[in-house]
């Protein structure tokens, strides 16, 4: 089983939203569709990277280490390196 940490940029203000689950397409989807409580106020979303790992633990250590990171320009960085 695969597990994503994936980044997701709003195209109404530009905000990045931070996440993981083990089905990307059906979550990048239920963010648009407005089932997220936490991203339904910016909708509607792209995704711009993504991370993929072995164990669920994996993917939310990784998804901690994003969400830690104090500086837009550091998330920002991570993002054109992956592409």
């Amino acid at each position: 089983m695969q597990y994503y940490t994936y980044i997701l940029k709003s195209k109404k203000d530009n905000s990045y939203y931070i996440g993981y689950t083990q089905d990307l397409i059906k979550r990048i989807k239920e963010h648009n569709k407005g089932l997220s409580k936490f991203t339904k106020s910016r909708r509607f979303y792209i995704l711009v990277f993504k991370k993929e790992f072995k164990t669920r633990k994996e993917a939310i250590k990784y998804e901690r280490y994003l969400k830690s990171l104090k500086k837009r320009m550091y998330l920002e960085k991570i993002i054109s390196s992956s592409n």
